[in-house]
């Protein structure tokens, strides 16, 4: 994300990444008014010909929204803002949709001036501008799994690549797992874009043989080999969670978010200086014990009690993280209610 400038109560922004859209979603919502150009029939150029109407003409024109909804699926280009037109050369009044994409500029004004969590969450879109993904490759001899990896989500890319049949067969031959872990560099290759570095990764020694092979087709990704305990996807999540591949993720917000809520599960699991829950949440708050709160996005905007505790715990020295819940992490917690707070000391 490019910030270009600051406009009354609002900034000036240029999409330059498909995460950026991401951002974008969380920080517009209603109550706020967004601009950018768009095309709208001018109905008053429409006339009749042969006693036929004519159709009106499509124009280019600067319309600001007063956003209601927005769409938005982790991984795709397109952001899709709905509201209702309060500033533009006509049409005044009626719906209008703002497709946002990579290389778009638009203006986004907020009644009262940007909150304190969007303001960190631009911050944090604008200073990871020009950071690219990357991709994990979990390898074991008879199955492969690609992984793409942004800002604030992961997905498998593909279906899973086996020589796994309805029951494990015996005896593959070498010759057999070579040709598959070739078959699917080659596949890889072409998948995975070649500005993407490639983890790879698993609990055994094909992986050094998948990179040789990855390697062999030309392509020219850069890549790191990392050993797992375990494979599948357990094995992407490993290498989040244990930071060996930080060559690669270590600057990677959700590589960040995933450490902090292993820290926090593991602190669950031993009774150690964690909250979780709202009451919980809310003791550790007021005494000023929340190291870090991680918090999911969306419900950090959705009630003034969450935003009114992030803001105590920047106050007291913390650190805010503004979670998605579009990874394995992500999901984990949600499955606590949303937020999770890691404390300096325990409380009772």
């Amino acid at each position: 994300m490019q910030k270009i400038k600051n406009i009354e109560e609002g900034v000036r922004l240029r999409v330059q990444h498909e995460d950026d859209l991401w951002t974008l979603a969380q920080i517009v919502r209603p109550g706020c008014q967004v601009g950018m150009m768009g095309f709208r029939r001018d109905q008053s150029t429409g006339t009749q010909e042969s006693g036929r109407a004519k159709a009106a003409d499509r124009k280019a024109v600067w319309i600001v929204l007063d956003a209601e909804t927005t769409e938005f699926q982790q991984f795709t280009d397109n952001l899709r803002i709905h509201g209702i037109i309060s500033q533009a050369d006509f049409d005044k009044g009626s719906h209008h949709t703002h497709a946002v994409g990579p290389r778009d500029e638009l203006e986004i004004s907020w009644r009262g001036g940007i909150s304190e969590s969007d303001r960190s969450l631009l911050a944090e879109a604008v200073q990871d501008s020009g950071r690219g993904r990357a991709a994990i490759a979990v390898v074991e001899s008879d199955e492969i799994l690609l992984f793409e990896i942004a800002q604030h989500g992961m997905r498998q890319v593909g279906d899973t690549f086996t020589l796994r049949g309805g029951g494990k067969r015996e005896g593959k031959s070498t010759e057999i797992r070579t040709a598959f872990l070739a078959k699917v560099a080659d596949q890889a290759s072409k998948a995975i874009s070649v500005d993407m570095p490639i983890v790879i990764c698993g609990p055994g020694m094909a992986r050094e043989q998948f990179e040789s092979l990855l390697k062999a087709t030309g392509v020219g990704h850069r890549t790191l080999n990392i050993g797992t305990s375990i494979g599948g996807r357990s094995a992407a999540n490993e290498v989040m969670r244990e930071g060996g591949a930080d060559a690669v993720l270590g600057e990677f917000a959700m590589a960040k978010q995933v450490r902090l809520i292993e820290e926090g599960l593991i602190r669950v699991s031993t009774n150690g200086a964690v909250a979780y829950g709202r009451k919980e949440l809310e003791q550790a708050v007021e005494q000023g014990a929340v190291e870090s709160l991680v918090i999911e996005a969306g419900m950090l905007r959705s009630e003034d009690f969450w935003a009114d505790a992030a803001s105590q715990v920047r106050a007291t020295g913390g650190e805010v993280v503004q979670a998605s819940a579009d990874h394995d992490a992500g999901e984990q917690l949600m499955g606590m209610g949303g937020a999770i707070g890691l404390l300096r000391w325990k409380i009772e």
